[in-house]
This record gives C-alpha cells, structure tokens and sequence, in this order.
C-alpha cells in the first residue's frame, strides 16, 4: 500500500509539473523543491538549495555592479583611456581607479618593508671637470645675461670652477668607506681605457635647458659621445655597487652641465621666483659652448668645503686620457696613489693595534718595564745608603 502512495504520488507530481502553474507567492516553488526531495545529494551532486542561493546572490551582485558603472561611466572622466599592467586598454577611469586603490591596499606592508628613500642621501659624486676656458667663458656670459634680468637669480648660479658633469652619486659615511670609493675609483680606470679603446672622447656643448624649470643646464649635443659616456657611467655604478658602496639613483643617466638651480636660494620663492622663465636664456637656445675633451674623473663631496677654486673637494682622481696640455694630472695621480698606499699601510697598523692579544702584549712590556725602572731605582738608593 505505502509502494502504491507513493507512486501515485510521484505521478500527481509529474501532472502538475506539466499543467501551467498558477502564480504563486515568493519562495513557493523553493518550499515545494524542498518536500519533493527527501534523500540528501549523493557524492559529486549539487544540492538544489544551494544553488539557487549561490545564482541569486550572483544576480543581485551583477546587478548591482552593472548599475554602478553604468553611473560612474556617465561621469566625465569615464572615457580617459588607460593601459594597466596586462596591457589592456579603453577601460573605464572608474574601473581602474578602483583596481589601483585595491592594488594600493594590497601593496602597502610590501612599501612599508621597503627601505625609505631618505635613508639614502648621496654626499659623494664622480665628477668630470669642465676646464675649457671657452666652454667656461660662454656660461659666465649666459649668466650674466640672465641676471640682467633679473639680479635676484645671483644667489641661484653655479660659481666658477664648479662646472661638471656628474657620472655617478653615492653614499660614503665614514673613511672607510670613503676609502673603498677611492678603490673602485682606481678599479674603473682600465675599464674607461678599454671602452674608449684609446681613443678621445670629445664632448661638444651646445643649448640650454631645464629640468622642471627648477634647474638650469648646457645640453651635451646628441651623438655617439652620449652612448660612450653612458657605458662609463653604468659602469662606473656596477664597479662601486659591487664594491658595496649605496650607488646611483632610479632615474636614467641624462649628462648636462648645471649653470643655476633655484634651490641654492630658497629664499627666491618667498620673492615671488617659482622657475626659471625661457625667455631668460633663449638667446642660448642653439648656442655652441665648446668642446670638452674626457682626461679626468674625480671622487668629489658635495659636503666638504670646497678648494680655493671653486672646485669641489677632490678625495681622488683617475686620468683617463691626454689632456691637452702639461702633466700636472698624471703627477697628480701618482701622488694619490702613494698617498692611497701609505693610507692602507696606516689602517692595518690601527687593526693591528686594536686587537686584544696585541693590547695585552703592549701593557705586559709597559708593566715589566716599569717594574724593572722601580727595581733600578731601589738598588740606587741601597747603594747611596750603603755609602753613607
């Protein structure tokens, strides 16, 4: 009899499924999913609640993301085109916006790991002199010009003697590491005589610009130069990194010859001078400076008081090439050499002085030699009593 229910059952169950169904209050068809089937899912099935509960909230959150970007995409800034990391483009401002904040919120223990910038404040440079007399000339001429412009720029020039062009920053902390510069320094020069292969490598000097309006500079002219004294810069900054020196900075190497840079003078922006105007030196746009031939790098720092000259204060210098005229620099190089000798020979003697059986060995003679004074002295003095 139960056998039998139960088929009719099912079969009044099947008729009602094909007859049109009234409509029904919400949640009736789930209620009636729900008495049909008695036995629980078998391995690998999908249980019929649940999945109309995972398609519903699929359908609201759809839903709901449709609609905010169907609003947001209406604002203006909706139809600027992007291009993210995976190098999909034309995709809505407030989409990516979105992603960029999570991708923030994703990234930020990472940043915070990362070592902060201001723990890295190079004080030491490689430097190559500008000492063509014409080169200089002209640039005390642009000067000049400028500041008849307007005289409260003086503050903001590049003085005489100074002129360079930077290869490479770092951080040096102490003489010891300022000595391990002067090494890498000695290190770099057969590399630089390998890539100029013998060879001058000539610089030619012509225009003026700025970075930002904040720092003036003669351009160095476009040409195969630029390529060669890149290679020297980059790896002048392997030799030094290798060495374990803090070296070089995350932008790309850009040679120039700085003139002026507002910020020798902070005192020029409460003066109402923000940037440097073009039409201060636009007579100089295309102006050809000169030639500078590459002989010399120094080891500079941008701390130390600077030399008689005007030149920064020089730790060490290599000579890359002929200068044009005298052999003052090669003497020079000589000297620092002997001199870089002498400095080793000093700082073994000082490790050697600091060890603990060395320390022991100086205060055990110091110790005898003063109880055997003390012994001298006492036998003197018998001696003097025996006599009286």
């Amino acid at each position: 009899m139960l056998r039998l229910a139960g088929l009719r059952a099912s079969a009044g169950l099947a008729a009602a499924a094909r007859v049109p169904a009234a409509p029904r209050p919400p949640g009736l068809s789930l209620r009636l999913l729900r008495a049909a089937t008695v036995e629980r899912p078998a391995a690998g099935e999908i249980n019929s609640h649940e999945c109309e509960s995972v398609l519903s909230k699929d359908k609201v959150s759809g839903e709901l993301e449709a609609s905010t970007v169907d609003s947001l995409t209406d604002m203006p800034f909706a139809a600027v085109d992007i291009q993210d990391d995976c190098g999909i483009t034309d995709v809505p401002q407030a989409n990516s916006k979105r992603s960029k904040e999570n991708e923030g919120i994703k990234n930020e223990p990472i940043k915070k790991r990362k070592k902060p910038s201001k723990d890295y404040q190079p004080n030491y440079f490689l430097s190559v002199p500008i000492i063509n007399k014409k080169i200089t000339a002209g640039i005390k001429v642009l000067q000049n010009t400028i500041l008849q412009q307007d005289k409260r720029l003086a503050k903001a020039m590049v003085g005489d003697g100074s002129f360079h062009i930077t290869l490479l920053v770092m951080q040096l902390l102490n003489e010891d590491e300022v000595n391990t510069g002067i090494d890498a320094l000695l290190e770099l020069k057969p590399f630089i005589e390998e890539i100029l292969q013998g060879r001058h490598l000539t610089l030619p000097f012509q225009g003026v610009d700025t970075f930002r309006s904040q720092v003036g500079f003669v351009k160095l002219a476009d040409g195969d130069h630029v390529n060669t004294l890149t290679e020297i810069a980059e790896t002048a900054q392997r030799i030094f990194q290798e060495k374990g020196i803090l070296a070089g900075e995350s932008r790309s190497f850009k040679p120039h010859l700085t003139f002026m840079k507002l910020s020798k003078a902070p005192v020029l922006r409460k003066q109402g001078v923000k940037k440097i105007e073009p039409e201060l030196y636009e007579q100089f746009i295309n102006h050809r400076f000169g030639e500078e031939i590459l002989y010399r790098v120094d080891l500079c720092s941008m701390l130390k008081k600077k030399q008689s000259n005007g030149y920064y204060h020089c730790e060490a210098s290599i000579v890359v090439g002929k200068k044009p005229v005298g052999i003052q620099d090669l003497i020079n190089e000589a000297l620092q050499r002997e001199r870089m000798e002498l400095k080793s020979k000093v700082k073994q003697i000082k490790e050697l002085l600091l060890k603990p059986e060395t320390q022991a060995m100086i205060r055990k003679e110091l110790f005898e030699g003063r109880v055997l004074n003390d012994g001298n002295h006492t036998s003197d003095a018998d001696s003097s009593m025996t006599l009286l």
